[in-house]
C-alpha cells in the first residue's frame, strides 16, 4: 500500500477503539477512495483495485485459485451503451432530459430513430391495449399483485406491435422508491452468450416528466399519478404529442477479473467441500453527476465487503479451516451478476466440490443491528447456522419481508443457488415504521447507486462491528462443523 493510501486510510478510520473495525474500514477506504474511480467493470481502475485485493490476500497467506494458478479469472464481456451526447428525446419540441427524465435500456437491435404517436394504456394489460401498432406505449409501472408485472407489460406491448414501451417508475413503490438520475445507460453480457434482442424501444420515465408526455390531452398527470400509486383504475387514451428520439449506440468488447483465492482445508476427508465467501469488487465508476459529484465510489456497495473478505484472511494468517475456503471478489455484479455467472459456468475447482456460498452484498451498517434478514433462510442448513450464530449474539433473524423487491435474485448468491449449491446472503433488518427503517429508506433514495455512497457517509460503527463478528463466527461454524451445508426438504429454490 502506498504512503498516500495509508495516510488516507488512517485519516478516515472510524472513531472507535475497535482495532478490527478500524482495520476493516481502512481497507474499505483503500478500495473506494476517489483514486479507485469507482471500479467500473472493464476499467483500468477496476484492474488496479483487483491487484490490490490479490496482493492483500497473498500477504495474508491465501493461495491463488484463479485461472492457470493465478489470482485472476478473466471474464470476457460485450457491451452496448448510449453515450449521453448521442441521445435526443422529446415530445414534439419539449425535451426529456436523458437519465433524469427518462432512461433507455440499450439493446443490440434497438431503433436508432423514432417519431411516433403516444398511447397511454394504464397498467398495460393485453386486454386494454387496443391498436397500438407503431405507437410508443406509456405504461404505469405498478408492482401491485393482481396487476400486470414488468414481464407481462413488456410481452403485451411487444405482441401488439408497438414501437416502444415507456414505463412510468411508480413513486408509490415505497419499499424501494425510484431513484433519479441514472448513472448511465449500458447493457453488458457475457461473451459467447446471447444478448437481449428487442427491436422496440424499452425506456423508463420519471413521474415528474409525465405531464410533458401527456400534455394537451384531457388527462391530468397529477391525477394519473394518484390513481397509479394507489393501484386504482387508469384510463386509456392517446396523447396529441409525438415521441421523437434519436440514439447513437456504441458497441465494444471488454474483460475484467474475478479475484479468486484459497485457504486450503486442514481435514483431508473434507477436501471436496469448498466453502465460497464472495463479494463484488465492481462499482459504477463515473456517471451522471448528483449534487456536483460524478464519481460513484461504491463504498458500501460493495467495497466494504471485499474488504471484509480481506480482513477475515488477515485474521487467519494463512491458517485454514477444516474445509477449504475460497475467497471470491467477483466482477460485473452491477452489470448483471456476470462475474458470478462466469465462475459458476467456469469454476476454478470442480463445481461438484463447491458445498456452499456465503455472499456479502446489500449490507448497510447505518443503523443498529438487532435484526438480520437472511436470504434463503429456510431453504438450506446455512439458515440454521445463521440463526444459531445470530441468536448467540442477541440478533433476531427473519425471512425477506419484502419479496416484491426480488433482492435474492439481485446479488451474486443467485447464480450459485441456480446451480443447485446452498447459498445465503444478508440484509440489515428493521421494524416497520421505526427509526431504522427511516434511515434505510432514506439511504436507498440518496445513497444507493449514487456518488454519495462514499467513505464520508454516516456509519453506525457498532452495527458494522457486530455484523463483521457475525460473519467471522458464521464462517467458523460452517467451515469447521462436521455436517456439510445441505438443502432443506421442500425448498422451492432447489433446482
Amino acid at each position: 500500500m502506498s504512503i498516500a493510501l495509508i495516510a488516507l486510510a488512517l485519516a478516515t478510520s472510524p472513531p472507535a477503539t475497535d482495532r478490527d473495525t478500524s482495520a476493516w474500514w481502512a481497507t474499505t477506504t483503500v478500495l473506494s477512495n476517489d483514486a479507485m474511480e469507482g471500479r467500473d467493470t472493464g476499467s483500468v481502475a477496476y484492474e488496479r483495485a483487483a491487484k490490490i485485493v490479490a496482493a492483500r490476500l497473498a500477504a495474508a497467506g491465501v493461495k491463488p485459485a484463479g485461472d492457470n494458478g493465478s489470482w485472476f479469472q478473466r471474464v470476457p464481456m460485450e457491451q452496448v451503451a448510449l453515450p449521453k451526447a448521442g441521445v435526443h428525446i422529446a415530445v414534439d419540441t419539449t425535451p426529456l432530459a436523458f437519465l433524469h427524465d427518462i432512461t433507455v435500456e440499450p439493446t443490440v437491435d434497438m431503433p436508432t430513430k423514432l417519431d411516433a404517436t403516444i398511447a397511454f394504456r394504464g397498467y398495460c394489460g393485453a386486454a386494454v391495449l387496443g391498436d397500438v401498432r407503431g405507437k410508443v406505449v406509456v405504461c404505469w409501472g405498478t408492482h401491485r399483485p393482481g396487476l400486470p408485472d414488468a414481464a407481462a407489460r413488456l410481452a403485451a406491448v411487444r405482441t401488439a406491435g408497438a414501437a416502444g414501451i415507456v414505463t412510468v417508475a411508480d413513486p408509490g413503490f415505497a419499499v424501494e422508491p425510484p431513484r433519479w438520475p441514472f448513472a448511465y445507460a449500458r447493457s453488458v453480457w457475457l461473451a459467447g452468450t446471447t444478448p437481449r434482442h428487442e427491436a422496440m424501444l424499452v425506456a423508463a420515465l420519471n413521474v415528474a416528466a409525465l405531464g410533458r408526455v401527456v400534455a394537451g390531452s384531457s388527462h391530468d398527470a397529477a391525477a394519473l399519478t394518484v390513481a397509479g400509486t394507489m393501484g386504482e383504475p387508469l384510463p386509456s387514451f392517446d396523447a396529441p404529442g409525438r415521441f421523437v428520439a434519436s440514439f447513437a449506440p456504441t458497441r465494444k468488447s471488454l474483460t475484467a477479473s474475478n479475484i479468486i483465492g484459497l485457504l486450503p482445508g486442514t481435514d483431508a476427508a473434507l477436501a471436496n467441500q469448498h466453502i465460497v465467501l464472495s463479494a463484488h469488487l465492481d462499482g459504477y465508476g463515473f456517471g451522471e453527476p448528483v449534487d456536483g459529484d460524478a464519481l460513484y465510489n461504491g463504498t458500501l456497495d460493495d467495497a466494504a465487503y471485499v474488504a471484509l473478505l480481506i480482513q477475515l484472511a488477515e485474521r487467519r494468517h494463512g491458517h485454514g479451516y477444516r474445509r477449504p475456503v475460497m475467497l471470491a471478489a467477483f466482477t460485473g455484479e452491477e452489470k448483471g451478476l456476470l462475474g458470478a455467472r462466469w465462475f459458476v459456468a467456469h469454476p476454478t475447482v470442480p463445481l461438484a466440490t463447491i458445498a456452499a456460498d456465503i455472499n456479502l452484498d446489500q449490507l448497510r451498517p447505518i443503523f443498529p443491528l438487532d435484526l438480520l434478514t437472511v436470504h434463503a433462510l429456510d431453504d438450506t442448513t446455512l439458515g440454521n447456522d445463521a440463526r444459531a450464530v445470530a441468536g448467540e449474539m442477541g440478533i433476531a433473524v427473519q425471512k425477506d419481508p419484502e419479496p416484491e423487491r426480488n433482492l435474492l435474485r439481485r446479488a451474486d448468491q443467485w447464480p450459485v443457488l441456480q446451480a443447485g449449491i446452498p447459498a445465503t446472503a444478508f440484509v440489515f433488518g428493521y421494524r416497520p415504521g421505526g427509526p431504522s427503517e427511516r434511515v434505510y429508506r432514506h439511504w436507498y433514495v440518496t445513497g444507493y447507486h449514487k456518488p454519495q455512497d462514499d467513505i464520508a457517509q454516516p456509519m453506525d460503527w457498532t452495527a458494522a462491528a457486530r455484523f463483521n463478528t457475525f460473519f467471522y463466527r458464521l464462517v467458523d461454524r460452517v467451515a469447521d462443523q462436521p455436517a456439510v451445508p445441505a438443502w432443506q426438504p421442500g425448498s422451492t429454490l432447489k433446482p
